[in-house]
């Protein structure tokens, strides 16, 4: 897309700090970083989002996201990590181009990723099975 931000730099029509780089993908360090080291993948293809993008691709970026975890969390000696894939204005995804966070954490970092938990009824629980089970057949 020509207008995407992350598609320019994801093709680095715009420089960025490279972590890694192949055929399908670039990973970079994240210009507003939650934690020291925070990374993100970017496809070098334009999908919005998770329901747009291939499924054999998004299986590659999950793959990438394993191995540049387990490589940064060695060389950042972080003590924990988060993948954090946002899908819609709802859910957090301010840039409509499918990316996964790749946040190293460290003890007492401050960081907040999490909610407020509630309780699963009987209820809602027939229902969503219901309806999910339905959906996938």
């Amino acid at each position: 897309m020509a207008d995407c931000i992350f598609c320019k730099i994801a093709n680095g029509d715009i420089p960025s700090a490279t972590l890694y780089e192949d055929g399908q993908f670039r990973v970079i360090l994240d210009l507003g970083p939650a934690s020291r080291g925070h990374a993100l993948i970017l496809p070098k293809e334009h999908y919005a989002n998770i329901y747009e993008i291939p499924e054999e691709l998004a299986g590659s970026a999950m793959i990438l996201a394993k191995k540049m975890a387990s490589v940064m969390t060695t060389a950042l000696e972080c003590t924990g990590f988060n993948l954090v894939q946002n899908n819609g204005q709802a859910a957090g995804q301010t840039v409509f181009h499918f990316h996964i966070h790749l946040i190293p954490r460290y003890d007492n970092d401050g960081v907040k990723l999490g909610w407020k938990m509630g309780e699963l009824t009987d209820a809602d629980k027939e229902e969503i099975l219901s309806k999910i089970k339905k959906g996938i057949r």
